[in-house]
């Protein structure tokens, strides 16, 4: 896979979170370890949570906390979160500042320092690497101060590729684990690329 530029701002600003979601399948999150190893996986999956309206988001009915107060910021950092007492994830904020829009990574392609990944999470098959939001994190060495980190800065960012996925191979259905936002849990904000075996469920 050739590497290409880090995603420019205004890929992010956009206020259409479902087109930006879309659009990161197939990117690069790059990830560079402590000492300067590139450390990379190409997105294969991802959900789009949708602001104040959208009642599996963190920020529905414009919710504040300073644990979404992220959410908030102009388009083009990442929020980062701790769920269940055990795994961080990892989300792009998108839209202009005020619009607490973001994109969950659910799941990467181990590209670049798969020997890390193996020792960040031993004793796994490689196609368990990184085929969820919590192991990807683990994997890729992302915790909770990346919270607020610039996409286009040098701890994260997320790079053009040339393997985008073409309409066909992309799939749309419901987000996994929100069942409480009653009807907007079957929204089909989830997508993913078929025949990835990293991608974390591959149905609906």
């Amino acid at each position: 896979m050739r590497r290409g530029a880090k995603l420019p701002r205004g890929f992010y600003a956009r206020g259409d979170a479902l087109a930006v979601a879309r659009d990161l399948l197939g990117k690069l999150l790059v990830v560079p370890a402590p000492a300067g190893e590139r450390v990379s996986g190409r997105v294969v999956e991802v959900e789009a949570y949708c602001g104040v309206e959208d009642r599996a988001s963190h920020a529905y009915g414009g919710r504040r906390t300073p644990r979404t107060e992220t959410m908030y910021r102009a388009g083009g950092v990442a929020y980062v979160y701790f769920v269940y007492g055990m795994h961080h994830q990892f989300n792009v904020v998108t839209g202009p500042e005020g619009l607490p829009h973001a994109v969950l990574v659910r799941a990467v392609e181990p590209v670049e320092g798969i020997e890390l990944m193996r020792r960040r999470r031993p004793l796994r098959k490689d196609r368990d690497l990184t085929s969820g939001p919590g192991k990807l994190c683990q994997a890729l060495g992302i915790e909770r101060s990346y919270d607020g980190e610039d996409l286009l800065g040098r701890r994260v960012w997320l790079e053009e590729t040339d393997s985008p996925p073409a309409d066909e191979e992309i799939a749309a259905g419901a987000r996994v684990g929100v069942a409480y936002a009653g009807a907007d849990a079957l929204k089909p904000w989830r997508f993913w690329v078929k025949g990835s075996e990293c991608v974390s469920r591959k149905t609906s």
